[in-house]
């Protein structure tokens, strides 16, 4: 399982703009086939702080992701809310095990 924990942390006055934006590439990249996950954490001491969970089958599935409308608009939506880069922390997904 391919995962990649992404870190980004956004202007305050953008944070509900930034979690409905979110919400809508959510919505879309969990009826991809190879995700497996995508979820949406904020900081409990940090409320412009997130981290996008995403996992999915393997590695070229997550790049499949990448090139898909509805990421590609979320990136462009939200690239100016953001307070500093986004920062993507590839993972190996152990468990739960994926059938292959």
């Amino acid at each position: 399982m391919h995962v990649t924990l992404v870190h980004v942390h956004v202007k305050t006055e953008h944070i509900q703009n930034f979690i409905d934006a979110t919400e809508h590439n959510h919505n879309a990249s969990i009826l991809e086939p190879g995700n497996l996950r995508f979820d949406l954490l904020q900081s409990p001491q940090d409320a412009s702080r997130f981290i996008l969970y995403e996992a999915y089958t393997d590695e070229s599935e997550a790049k499949k992701h990448k090139a898909t409308d509805h990421y590609l608009a979320w990136r462009d939506t939200v690239a100016d809310w953001m307070a500093s880069p986004r920062r993507g922390e590839p993972q190996i997904g152990l468990l739960p095990k994926v059938a292959k």
